[in-house]
Formats: C-alpha cells, sequence, structure tokens
C-alpha cells in the first residue's frame, strides 16, 4: 500500500512573537494551505522539529491554531529550539518515553519511528544511552516491517561549516549502534539545516528537508569564527516542505516549495500522445 508523507521543519514559529502576522507563521500558512488544497494532499504530515524559535507555551499555542488547519494526521518530534515541558504541556497526547519525545506509529506496510534529538541549551544534536535503548528495543520488536526514523538532526557531516555535525560526535555514534542491527531501514528523515539535502549514510538514505522559515545560504567554504566576513547566511526563499512517496518497496523523497511555479505546458491534445505512449511502454 502506498503512502503519501509530508515534512514540514524547522518552522521557528514566534521569532517575531508580538506580531500578529508574523513572517513565520505566514510561510507556515502557505505551506499548510499548498499540502491540504493542492494536487499531493498528504497522507499525514511530519513536522521535524525546531517547532518555535523560544520554545514558550504561546508559541505552541499558534503552532497548534496553525495545525489545526490539516486534512491530514501532524506527528511532531523535537528540535535544539524546542522546550520538553512547555511542549508536552501543549500537546499532552503526544507520547512520551522516559521523559522524550520518542514514539511509534505503525501504518499500513510501513513503520515510522519517532525520536528525540534535543538537549536544551545546546544547539547541535544529542542522543543519550537511554534514548539509544529505547530505540534498540523498539527496532528489535520488529526486523521486517520496513522502517523509517524521523530525528531533527542529520547524523552527517553536511559541508555547512557552522551547522555540520562532526562524525565523530558522541552522540552520532549512539545513534549508529542502536541501529546497526537493524535490516529494515529504509531512510532516515531530518531537518536543522534549512536546505534540502540527500546523503547516503551506513547503508540507508538520509533525507534533509528544508525548511517553511528562512532558509541558510549555501556555502561550502570554511568559516572562522574569530574574522566575521559578511557572507550570507540566511535568504528567504520560498517556504519549502517534502513529500516523501511510500511505494511499498523505497522510500522516495521530493523536494518542493510552496510558492508560484511558471507553467511551461499542460496537459492537453497536443500532449496527449506522448503520455499515451509513456503509459503503455511501462509493464503490466
Amino acid at each position: 500500500m502506498a503512502l503519501l508523507i509530508a515534512q514540514v521543519t524547522d518552522i521557528h514559529l514566534g521569532f517575531d512573537p508580538d506580531n500578529p502576522v508574523e513572517f513565520n507563521r505566514k510561510r507556515l500558512d502557505q505551506v499548510l494551505r499548498h499540502l491540504s488544497d493542492g494536487p499531493n494532499r498528504p497522507d499525514l504530515l511530519l513536522a521535524t522539529g525546531d517547532l518555535t524559535e523560544h520554545g514558550d507555551a504561546g508559541s505552541y499555542k499558534r503552532l497548534a491554531n496553525a495545525f489545526s488547519m490539516c486534512r491530514f494526521p501532524v506527528h511532531m518530534c523535537l528540535g535544539n529550539h524546542d522546550i520538553r515541558g512547555n511542549f508536552i504541556a501543549q500537546f499532552p497526547d503526544v507520547p512520551v518515553a522516559d521523559g522524550f519525545v520518542q514514539y511509534v506509529l505503525d501504518l499500513p506496510n510501513l513503520r515510522i519511528v519517532m525520536l528525540d534529538t534535543l538537549e536544551e541549551g545546546r544547539h547541535g544534536g544529542a542522543f543519550c544511552e537511554k534514548r539509544a535503548t529505547w530505540l534498540s528495543e523498539r527496532l528489535a520488536q520488529d526486523r521486517t516491517t520496513p522502517t523509517v526514523i524521523v530525528m531533527h538532526h542529520p547524523p552527517v557531516e553536511v559541508g555547512i561549516a557552522w551547522m555540520n555535525t562532526h562524525p565523530e560526535e558522541q552522540w552520532v555514534g549512539n545513534f549508529a549502534r542502536a541501529i546497526a542491527d537493524a535490516p529494515n531501514i529504509k531512510g532516515i528523515i531530518c531537518g536543522h539545516i534549512h536546505r534540502s539535502i540527500s546523503v547516503p549514510w551506513r547503508g540507508t538514505a538520509v533525507s534533509i528537508c528544508s525548511s517553511t522559515a528562512p532558509q541558510v545560504t549555501l556555502d561550502l567554504t570554511p568559516i572562522d569564527p574569530e574574522k566575521p566576513d559578511n557572507r550570507p547566511m540566511i535568504i528567504a526563499d520560498q517556504p519549502a516542505y517534502a513529500l516523501h512517496f511510500w511505494n511499498g518497496r523505497e522510500l522516495v523523497s521530493h523536494f518542493d516549495s510552496a510558492g508560484d511555479h511558471v507553467m511551461l505546458a499542460k496537459y492537453d491534445g497536443y500532449l496527449q500522445p506522448l503520455i499515451k505512449q509513456l503509459i503503455e511502454e511501462r509493464p503490466i
């Protein structure tokens, strides 16, 4: 059974908390309308961390209001800008394990494991032994159903110096060991970098979705923390999202934005012969 899984990430709601028409809220609403009213309405939506800018109660309340417009279930995990206590207070129905926002979604022919990589006060990722043990135990329960891991921080070095994860960080090792014996992991879905990136890692694919909030500039040159060089850091391209298509065998990740796209061709009588030929070429 095919599933269409949407992803939004790095919403940073509350960056401008006193503004009733906050820029980040407008960008989130634009994506949610696009998903709800467009041709690719998903079966569910994953919101993969940095849901708010400061982790305050008011921002989580506004987030709940924003997600109330969705015509599909929404499942969330936490990022480094979030605060667990305030999130749990606003969303008490989201499962918690050992004090961490970690849980399993059992879907038809697919299992999604939501992880908590937040260490409050730290920008980068964290995944302690307690969380790793929980993950190992969940994966051991089912080694046959195709499984996708969802987490805010990517466990890979992406090349943007000030946003990198070092491959030798302790939390990366903990995570890697927890999934090492699971043969059925089909992909890892992340956010945090504010850019769309894909990379193979330890026998599976890591898909990193760009942000609904403004994005990080693509600059792979080294950065000197002692010498500001006036390089562009943040840009405001159109708010982004991902659509992960589970076809029953592979997880296929598409990345798009909710802005206007210029149409250069449409499916009319002129293109119909090509469409017929392409479809007829495929085996039944």
